[in-house]
C-alpha cells in the first residue's frame, strides 16, 4: 500500500515539478530597476537619448516618444503610424537604471522597450507590405570598412556634422537604420544584404540631402564638391545601395497613456 501510494504521489508531483523546471529555466523579463520619468521642461535643452558607460543607466533629455521607438526598435520615423499625437509633440525626461551594472546594449534597450510598454502603455503590432527599397550590399571594388572587436563603450556609434561623419564599433542593423534616416526624403528603408555580422568602423564624407529651403549658393563651396551618399558608401565605405522592391515593415501604434510623472 506504502508503495502503491508513493507512486500515486510521484505520478501527482512529476508533472508540477517539470512545470516549476521550466518556469526557473524561463529567462527573467529584463525590466529597468529604478526610473524616473518627467515632462520636459520648455526652454531647456534636449533632444538626446543614450545609454550611459557601464551597461546600467539609460538616459533620455527632452525626447519624444516616436524618437524613442525608432531608436530602440531600430526602425525609421516613417514607418511608424497611428497613435495620438503627443507621442511625436510631447517629450520627457527619462532616467533609468538596472540592478547592477553590466548589460549590454542589446540588454538595456529590451529594458527600454519593456518600459515603454508598462509605463506608456504603448501596444503596437506589425504589418509587413511590399514597398521599394534599398537593397544594401558589398561593392565589387571591396569592403573598406574595419572590423571593431573591442567591448562595448557606451557611446553613440555615429557622430559628427557637416566635416563628415565617423563611426566607431557600429552594428550592421544602426547601420542600415541610420542610413534609412539620412534617406528621409526617398522615404525607402536601407536592408542589409551584405552577409556582415560584427561591428566597424569608418569614416564617410559625402553632400547630404539638402530640404528644398536651402540655397546652395549660401553653403561652402567644399560641401558641395562633396559626393552624393550613394557614391560615398561606394568610395569609401565599399557599400553599394541597389533600389529593389522588397518587404517594408510598419509599427501600427493600438493605443499609448502619458504616465504619471515621477
Amino acid at each position: 500500500m506504502i508503495q502503491r501510494s508513493s507512486l500515486m504521489l510521484a505520478a501527482v508531483l512529476g508533472p508540477i515539478s517539470a512545470s516549476l523546471g521550466h518556469d526557473q529555466d524561463k529567462p527573467a523579463r529584463l525590466t529597468f530597476d529604478v526610473m524616473s520619468i518627467k515632462p520636459f521642461q520648455p526652454g531647456a535643452e534636449g533632444g538626446g537619448i543614450r545609454a550611459l558607460p557601464g551597461g546600467q543607466e539609460y538616459r533620455a533629455v527632452g525626447a519624444n516618444v516616436m524618437l524613442m521607438i525608432g531608436l530602440m526598435y531600430k526602425i525609421p520615423g516613417r514607418q511608424i503610424t497611428g497613435g495620438p499625437d503627443w507621442l511625436s509633440s510631447d517629450r520627457w525626461d527619462i532616467d533609468a537604471k538596472a540592478d547592477r551594472p553590466g548589460y549590454s546594449l542589446d540588454d538595456l534597450h529590451i529594458m527600454f522597450q519593456n518600459m515603454l510598454a508598462d509605463r506608456f502603455q504603448l501596444k503596437f503590432h506589425k504589418e509587413t507590405k511590399e514597398g521599394p527599397v534599398y537593397a544594401m550590399t558589398i561593392d565589387k571594388s571591396g569592403l573598406k570598412m574595419k572590423v571593431n572587436e573591442s567591448p562595448e563603450p557606451f557611446k553613440i556609434p555615429i557622430n559628427g556634422g557637416l566635416d563628415g561623419l565617423v563611426g566607431a564599433r557600429v552594428p550592421m542593423q544602426y547601420r542600415t537604420w541610420f542610413l534609412g534616416q539620412q534617406l528621409q526624403q526617398d522615404g525607402r528603408p536601407v536592408i542589409n544584404k551584405t552577409g556582415l555580422e560584427g561591428n566597424y568602423d569608418f569614416t564617410l564624407s559625402y553632400l547630404p540631402e539638402l530640404p528644398p529651403n536651402v540655397n546652395r549658393d549660401d553653403l561652402p563651396p567644399a560641401l558641395l564638391d562633396r559626393p552624393n551618399i550613394f557614391q560615398a558608401l561606394r568610395e569609401q565605405l565599399g557599400l553599394r545601395l541597389e533600389p529593389q522592391k522588397g518587404p517594408v515593415e510598419y509599427f501600427v501604434i493600438d493605443s499609448a497613456a502619458k504616465p504619471a510623472a515621477n
